[in-house]
């Protein structure tokens, strides 16, 4: 019973605000093009199911692209760092301050090194920066957190550094990691939606583009549907990426 509640309260909640905006609207007699009404939003939604699923696709697929990449160099890089201490030294400022450097503010600048004819290149490239610094950061912290008896134990048996690394840092970083993917992957998505307005051209027909065509022909029913595609992707992303965490931290703690 206390799992049908648990289930049931946040659709009771977003049902509830649901109805007192379509009141609210109706009574107070607001503008269409102000504020539309769920129910106008749910209209444009099925009138334009096909070109969202399209432009979701490939907002989605492109933050799925540069997931993947980040991931790979954030890993990479931190397995050469946890070789060297010095070099991790000289590193982390760097990966600091580009963590810490708004995307919106460097992404006119990736889209002109990309190119004006490549698009999406920019959008890649962007939503990899992002997505970047969580990933490296959780394998940083995670090669540090290995049990100071096993450290001894290698120590005692003269392990060399890419043994400490390949056989007990690595594995120790795994829940670490795995957290990392799940915070960089919603990251992703952002760094994507503003490549996407960034590029503003319609080259890549994401959800950014959709939001800024809707808003161009002052159609806010279509902005706010496309907003709503937007945070259901990136409620299923997180909730898949939750589940493959949940069964790799299963899987470990096994091992």
């Amino acid at each position: 019973m206390r799992k049908l509640l648990n289930a049931v309260a946040p659709l009771a909640l977003i049902a509830l605000l649901l109805v007192a905006w379509e009141i609210a609207c109706r009574a107070l007699h607001v503008p269409a093009y102000f504020l539309p009404t769920p129910s106008a939003v749910i209209a444009a939604i099925a009138d334009d199911t096909p070109n969202l699923v399209s432009a979701a696709w490939t907002t989605l697929s492109t933050a799925l692209v540069a997931l993947v990449i980040a991931s790979l160099a954030a890993q990479a890089l931190a397995l050469v760092i946890g070789l060297s201490p010095i070099l991790e030294r000289a590193v982390r400022p760097l990966a600091s301050v580009l963590q810490v450097t708004p995307v919106v503010a460097i992404a006119p600048l990736v889209a002109i090194w990309a190119g004006i004819d490549h698009p999406e290149r920019a959008v890649v490239a962007l939503a990899v920066l992002v997505a970047f610094f969580p990933i490296f950061s959780g394998a940083i912290t995670g090669l540090h957190s290995a049990d100071p008896d096993l450290e001894r134990l290698f120590d005692l048996y003269g392990a060399g550094g890419l043994q400490r690394v390949l056989r007990l840092r690595l594995p120790s970083a795994i829940p670490f990691l795995l957290e990392g993917h799940k915070v960089g992957a919603g990251l992703a998505v952002i760094g994507a939606v503003v490549a996407e307005f960034a590029a503003g051209s319609g080259g890549i027909r994401g959800l950014a583009w959709c939001i800024l065509d809707a808003g161009n022909k002052l159609q806010t029913a279509r902005m706010i549907a496309a907003l709503v595609v937007l945070g259901l992707m990136g409620v299923a992303l997180h909730a898949a990426l939750d589940r493959l965490e949940r069964a790799g931290l299963k899987w470990w703690r096994g091992r």
